[in-house]
């Protein structure tokens, strides 16, 4: 454990203690799967999302371009903005890709990961099985004060509540604490694969910045990523009338020339990035700040 406190999530009570017991209320997480379950009335429905893509997801992403760039984009971010951590909770990892390359570049952090859903748990237990991982709604993050970094890549999007999200974060850093969040911007490029995704909304540089400020934090950079690419993303969109379930998770798995040509386009966006270039407009944002408040 951290230096921080647990929350109760019946009750709202904070408080230190060996177990997960609210010496309040006595209430305590279930289990479910072998995980401790925060919320376990979304564990198996529910949310912005459909779990039965967990399996399919599992199997694309090392083959995509864009999982790969975007985990070098923010192993790129932790080391440039946040070197010196010791401790990092990912809001809705999924399958675990994005802690599995954390856990390789960061072997001595203490990771932690959350998912709404339990079924995905079970591919992110197999992937970094030194993680703690937990089924959790991040609108009632179970901790306060306890991480030096959280972060949430492609989640807040499925979230109707983004703002309270947002308080949830802070609130569950350490004073001085850092966030990293992506998430997909411009409406204009609104599609049928954001339908599939339940996705809630696409997000403006302006709108996300006024409600991360808004939360307690400030920004220490952000960017538009997918910037290169956008021409081709935009054309996609345009001609894709229509997507299937499947569709939404395998439409990034392509030939392979074709995926290494496009990673390597994104290497060089990263490179730009990374030697101070903020791209103004871009199928993404990457977005870091830190906590401003206690």
């Amino acid at each position: 454990m951290g230096s921080g406190m647990r929350t109760c999530v019946a009750c709202g009570r904070e408080f230190e203690h060996a177990n997960w017991q609210c010496p309040a209320c006595y209430s305590q997480p279930e289990i479910i799967d072998g995980f401790r379950a925060f919320a376990p009335e979304f564990a198996t429905e529910g949310g912005g999302f459909k779990s039965e893509y967990f399996a399919e997801l599992a199997n694309v992403e090392a083959a995509s371009f864009w999982f790969r760039s975007r985990n070098s984009l923010i192993l790129w971010a932790l080391r440039r903005y946040f070197p010196g951590i010791e401790s990092l909770l990912e809001i809705g990892c999924g399958t675990g890709f994005v802690l599995s390359g954390i856990a390789a570049a960061r072997p001595e952090l203490r990771l932690a990961g959350s998912e709404i859903f339990a079924r995905g748990l079970s591919f992110a237990a197999q992937r970094v099985p030194g993680a703690e991982l937990m089924q959790m709604d991040a609108r009632r993050i179970p901790y306060a004060s306890e991480f030096d970094a959280v972060g949430a890549f492609d989640v807040l999007e499925h979230i109707a509540e983004d703002e309270a999200v947002l308080r949830e974060i802070c609130r569950a850093l350490k004073p001085g604490g850092g966030m990293l969040l992506t998430v997909p911007q411009h409406r204009f490029l609104w599609s049928a694969a954001d339908d599939v995704a339940r996705h809630v909304r696409r997000y403006s540089a302006a709108d996300l910045q006024a409600k991360v400020e808004q939360a307690g934090f400030r920004i220490l950079r952000m960017t538009s990523f997918v910037s290169l690419l956008l021409p081709m993303m935009l054309v996609s969109r345009l001609t894709k009338r229509s997507a299937r379930g499947e569709e939404a998770v395998t439409e990034l798995v392509l030939a392979r020339p074709l995926d290494a040509l496009l990673e390597n386009i994104m290497s060089l966006e990263r490179l730009m990035i990374g030697a101070g270039l903020n791209f103004p407009v871009g199928g993404s944002l990457l977005l870091i700040a830190s906590k401003t408040g206690p």
